[in-house]
């Protein structure tokens, strides 16, 4: 495990259990990922930034669970899912999506199919 990773956890350590889930299923899955950790997220790469996680709070104080991660991914239309806690479109036909994790098996074949679309629309971004 990387230190800087280390780091970026050391507040939330109970949380880095999900971030392990999370990386060794987008490393198995998708090819030539990068991670950048930065102060505030973990970024996922291929030829652009494709996901993210970090602990923004896309949930109401009273609706977040204790041990969370935020994981952010775009994709070039709204996704539409009960897990998906927000959407925004920044640009026009890029949207971002917000969802928090706060189980392992919820890093799962629906998610990882999301983060993989991501990975594609992000790839072929000019």
């Amino acid at each position: 495990m990387n230190q800087d990773i280390l780091f970026f956890f050391d507040k939330h350590p109970e949380a880095l259990p999900l971030y392990e889930a999370l990386e060794e299923r987008i490393r198995s899955e998708i090819q030539d990922v990068t991670i950048k950790v930065q102060k505030t997220q973990i970024t996922f790469a291929n030829k652009h930034n494709f996901a993210f996680v970090s602990f923004l709070p896309a949930r109401k104080a009273k609706e977040r669970p204790d041990i969370y991660i935020t994981v952010t991914f775009g994709l070039g239309y709204r996704k539409e899912s009960p897990r998906i806690d927000a959407a925004t479109e920044p640009y026009p036909n890029r949207w971002t999506h917000h969802m928090l994790i706060s189980q392992v098996d919820e890093v799962d074949d629906e998610l990882l199919g999301w983060i993989k679309e991501a990975g594609a629309f992000s790839a072929g971004k000019r």
